[in-house]
């Protein structure tokens, strides 16, 4: 199973409204249209919101090779030469709850960037299905303009005020997936925090190498969050992916949350698990002031 069909699958809904029309309807009346449209139905009971006030937050554009790529940045107001953390979405996009979460980790100090690493393939926040969103944008985004886009945040970040010295990146599903990735691929980075992010795989063109690849050769730590009731994500893929780490010295972790499935962090869907949640929140705080990324 790969990262859309477990995020199908933790859309399923838990409420009494109908599928289509009905439930964007609702949900744009409810929420406003800050969510994707293939992420529905949101549970607005559980959507967490941090507001901006002592923040500069909005969408700035990174020009990498031509191309502007989006990228809401939230950092403290009058904070000089905060960290930085990349924020890497799920598949998704840059909508609402991922801007928030870089909100968040701005009220903590840092300075938090989460680029639309899509824009050249589509915008997920206007496609309607998941077979959509698969076929014209997830798998029309390879991994090297992925990595790319992040070398080129991180060079902004640098030029406007960001310590990089102090570099952190952290992502969701398909962000952790590439969290793992971009850990090995920056020196960079001092730390990651992989929220459920997809270890093993076919490798292709677009997506050459699996997180269990660069395993052995990693050498930021990456803590690993995931849930052991995750169908897409089975222990045994994890218990290959820590004995791969073992051959190296990242000192890489993983905390396998036994009530917890996937995206137990996204508050805005029904596969959320708040002491969950607020557990790895916790945690992803601690690693990162004990790699040295720490506001």
């Amino acid at each position: 199973m790969d990262d859309l069909q477990r995020d199908a699958e933790s859309l399923l809904p838990k409420t009494g409204l109908s599928d289509g029309i009905a439930r964007r309807d609702f949900i744009k009346v409810a929420l406003g249209t800050g969510f994707a449209a293939a992420a529905m139905p949101v549970v607005a009971q559980n959507v967490i919101t941090t507001d901006s006030t002592g923040l500069i937050a909005g969408t700035i554009d990174v020009e990498v090779d031509g191309q502007r790529v989006p990228v809401y940045r939230a950092q403290p107001e009058g904070k000089l030469n905060p960290p930085v953390i990349l924020v890497v979405s799920e598949i998704f996009g840059v909508h609402e709850h991922i801007a928030d979460v870089a909100r968040r980790f701005a009220k903590l100090g840092y300075m938090a960037l989460a680029p639309d690493l899509f824009v050249r393939q589509g915008d997920p926040q206007k496609v309607a299905t998941i077979a959509e969103l698969q076929r014209d944008i997830i798998s029309r985004t390879p991994d090297a303009q992925v990595m790319a886009d992040l070398d080129a945040v991180v060079a902004w970040a640098a030029a406007h005020g960001g310590n990089t010295g102090k570099l952190g990146i952290t992502g969701f599903c398909w962000g952790g997936r590439i969290t793992w990735l971009y850990a090995a691929h920056n020196p960079q980075i001092k730390a990651g925090v992989a929220w459920y992010g997809r270890l093993v795989g076919t490798s292709s063109a677009m997506t050459p190498r699996q997180a269990i690849d660069i395993a052995g050769s990693l050498k930021a730590p990456v803590l690993g969050l995931y849930g052991l009731k995750d169908g897409g994500i089975p222990q045994d893929s994890i218990a290959a992916m820590q004995a791969a780490l073992a051959k190296g010295s990242s000192g890489a972790q993983f905390v396998i949350y036994p009530d917890s499935g996937h995206a137990f962090h996204a508050d805005y869907r029904p596969s959320y698990v708040q002491a969950d949640a607020r557990d790895g929140w916790q945690r992803l705080q601690s690693w990162f002031k004990q790699h040295g990324v720490a506001p």
